[in-house]
């Protein structure tokens, strides 16, 4: 052989060196985010995902890929989009953004491993069998919202006593915001209010429930937790305002747009946790030996602007135990 053909060969192997070694390193593990929500009112909580992947070692773009789907507040689409994400071969799903994202997932694989965010208790949403030992590919985050929901009854009824009848919305299509009636039906008798619910589904009967509540006597506003509801929490604010009802919401994120108050959990800490439940599985854990996580960290936030505006004076009770303040 010449030496001339011997560089080249020699040349060109060196060339290949690189893509080989490339071709050997093993891909990035994908995670499959699968949220009954909508991008631009879920900031929030996905920095807060993201933070929990971050404290076990994940960046995304880096060292993990994330698709995301989103149901925008129609959980009518989750099935599909959760058989889109098994199809493509994701690693391990979040399911996010209410129960009916984990029941989605759980439905359309028995191998992936998923990671659920829930605020019912998940063995009677059907998501697990236990909560210790979950099922096989199924753990994941509750708050167990629910039995709270009295709590925001009680605490609406401290701020307009005088009130004796008190509105609730809620949309029949969604688990958590439906299972959330009980419990303030039973608040409502043992503080002898009258409850009046209203189903909402879409923007024209948000629209539409406010003027009938008002004709009905109603004194003040429950809106129930759910997917929902946090899709369109700037137009129930805004008409809760405008007939005024004095209002309690299942999240702060409502409090932080002119809400007037709010009862629940520390949702961006649940989600937190949720991406730390995500990478261990990335790392090795297996679903069946993670419990469920039960996120007890309940917040009380009051906007005293709104207070004013709607021409309330907090009590002192109220603020001093309030966890944020708006002023």
């Amino acid at each position: 052989m010449q030496r001339r053909e011997f560089m080249t060969l020699l040349g060109g192997a060196a060339a290949t060196l690189p893509l080989a070694a490339r071709a050997q390193q093993p891909a990035m593990p994908v995670i499959g985010f699968l949220s009954g929500q909508s991008p631009d009112n879920y900031a929030p909580f996905l920095a807060a995902f993201r933070r929990g992947l971050g404290e076990m070692g994940y960046a995304e773009g880096k060292n993990v890929v994330i698709e995301y789907r989103w149901a925008g507040g129609y959980p009518q689409r989750l099935p599909t989009l959760a058989a889109d994400l098994v199809r493509s071969r994701v690693d391990v799903i979040a399911a996010t953004g209410g129960t009916a994202s984990g029941l989605a997932a759980k439905a359309a694989t028995v191998s992936i491993p998923i990671v659920f965010t829930t605020g019912e208790d998940p063995v009677l949403a059907g998501l697990v069998s236990s909560l210790n030992r979950p099922n096989a590919n199924v753990t994941g985050i509750s708050w167990f919202s629910i039995e709270i929901a009295g709590k925001r009854l009680a605490l609406l009824h401290d701020l307009v006593p005088a009130a004796s009848v008190y509105a609730i919305l809620m949309n029949a299509g969604e688990r958590e915001s439906v299972a959330s009636l009980g419990p303030m039906q039973v608040a409502a008798r043992a503080l002898g209010r009258q409850l009046i619910v209203s189903n909402v589904e879409n923007l024209v009967s948000i629209d539409a429930a406010f003027p009938t509540l008002k004709q009905k006597g109603a004194g003040a506003l429950i809106v129930n937790a759910g997917p929902f509801f946090g899709n369109h929490r700037t137009q129930i604010v805004t008409l809760a305002s405008r007939y005024p009802l004095p209002a309690c919401y299942a999240e702060r994120d409502f409090v932080t747009v002119g809400g007037l108050m709010s009862y629940g959990n520390d949702l961006p800490d649940a989600y937190r946790r949720n991406g730390i439940y995500v990478a261990r599985i990335l790392k090795g854990d297996k679903p069946a030996d993670l419990p469920i996580d039960r996120s007890t960290k309940f917040e009380l936030a009051i906007n005293l602007k709104t207070a004013k505006v709607l021409g309330l004076e907090i009590p002192l009770s109220l603020l001093s135990t309030a966890d944020d303040v708006i002023e």
